[in-house]
């Protein structure tokens, strides 16, 4: 079965679980990890979701079938240019990023034969950090949405997609621009919106919250430096988002004003239905 040698671009949770789903799935699979410290790829070593680790980007991706990026996305830009002078032939790179135009840019910018990049990002994961948190079946069930580019080699996009369904997956196609403009509003905005709801609250505030505020902010407790990266990368259409939001959160402030109550009822009432009607039957934690 393909791939038979993966390297992991860093192996934290996501990293981690794609190594422990591809030792599961894939028979006789070897996988590679890359970090930068040396106590994290033993734990991940230890519980088997590498086989061996290296501490070079360029060493790690040696003999790779498949490299995956799996850092915060900052750092895409500094990896392919170590990996790409290295890379075989017929090497894919793939990713588990939050945005997608950036990345495709980078590999064209950095990668012998970009053509051989394909994006994904799998809808996987949770607010927890660390390999720690790895399992196999992570992925099981949950959603991956991959980026083609128009020059993407169509052999590569059918082995990225077999691998991600062979680890469980259900993939989604769709442009890079249509992914960033879609995930900025249903996972970025998100995520800006339950900081900013912690960042108001007074201390007190917080020392009397209920499980109704810690559900809503959940996701709040993510890597800053992760989100962080995603926001600058993705600024264009999260500031839209948060423009749109300001004016829907406007016309609220006005209808409370004016103590309208019968359209405060419809307001609430189609947000309820739209919020049920996208729930899915079985709901993983999401990756950004």
């Amino acid at each position: 079965m393909w791939p038979q040698r993966v390297s992991i671009l860093g192996v934290g949770l996501l990293g981690g679980s794609i190594g422990l789903a591809a030792k599961k799935h894939i028979s006789g699979c070897h996988v590679i990890g890359y970090g930068h410290r040396e106590s994290a790829l033993d734990s991940a070593a230890g519980m088997g979701a590498i086989d061996k680790w290296e501490l070079d980007a360029a060493k790690s991706v040696a003999g790779a079938d498949l490299v995956v990026l799996c850092t915060p996305v900052g750092l895409f830009e500094s990896l392919l240019g170590q990996i790409g002078p290295v890379l075989e032939k017929e090497a894919i790179v793939t990713d588990v990023g939050s945005t997608k135009r950036s990345v495709v840019r980078l590999a064209k910018k950095h990668l012998p034969r970009p053509e051989r990049f394909v994006g994904s990002h799998p809808i996987a994961g949770s607010e927890k950090r660390g390999v720690g948190h790895a399992r196999a079946d992570l992925y099981q069930n949950a959603r991956c949405i991959i980026t083609p580019a128009p020059d993407t080699d169509a052999k590569a996009l059918e082995q990225v997609e077999g691998f991600w369904k062979t680890l469980g997956m259900r993939t989604t196609r769709m442009s890079p621009d249509e992914h960033d403009r879609l995930l900025s509003d249903i996972s970025h905005l998100p995520h800006a919106v339950a900081a900013a709801l912690v960042a108001i609250q007074t201390d007190k505030a917080l020392s009397v919250c209920g499980k109704g505020f810690l559900d809503t902010t959940r996701i709040a407790g993510g890597d800053g430096a992760l989100w962080r990266d995603i926001f600058l990368d993705n600024r264009d259409n999260l500031a839209g988002g948060l423009r749109r939001l300001r004016d829907e959160l406007d016309r609220l402030a006005a209808e409370l004003d004016n103590q309208e109550a019968d359209k405060l009822r419809t307001w609430l009432d189609a947000a309820a239905g739209r919020r049920l009607a996208a729930e899915p039957r079985s709901h993983p934690q999401q990756n950004p």
